[in-house]
């Protein structure tokens, strides 16, 4: 079994800057990419940024030169820098991670979110 517990959501005034953090455990031989998907009520999950474990990155447009995705591999832990937050960043973010169990099979996990709002 594997867990992802995320931290680091909450209220921020737009042009604040919040980080956000995703620790994965259980049977995990090794991570293969671990990643930040958001989700507003009424419309599809989306990628905001993705992190393999060699350090390739990838954004969403709506986010490059503000967010920024870091990896530390020997914690199994994934975070996500947001800068010059907007309101449109509002939503619930979802860590997502791809990685490889005991029995050599590849699984793919969610948390359970957290909540980011940003005011105007």
């Amino acid at each position: 079994q594997v867990q992802l517990v995320e931290s680091g959501g909450g209220l921020v005034q737009a042009g604040g800057s919040l980080r956000l953090s995703c620790a994965a455990s259980g049977r995990i031989l090794r991570v293969n990419a671990m990643g930040w998907y958001r989700q507003v009520p009424g419309k599809q999950r989306e990628l905001v940024a993705a992190i393999t474990g060699s350090g390739i990155t990838n954004y969403a447009d709506a986010v490059k030169g503000r967010f920024a995705i870091s990896i530390d591999n020997a914690k199994k832990t994934v975070y996500l820098q947001m800068n010059n937050l907007k309101p449109e960043d509002t939503a619930v973010y979802y860590c997502n991670a791809g990685v490889v169990n005991f029995d050599y099979y590849g699984m793919d996990y969610w948390g359970k979110g957290t909540l980011v709002t940003v005011s105007s």
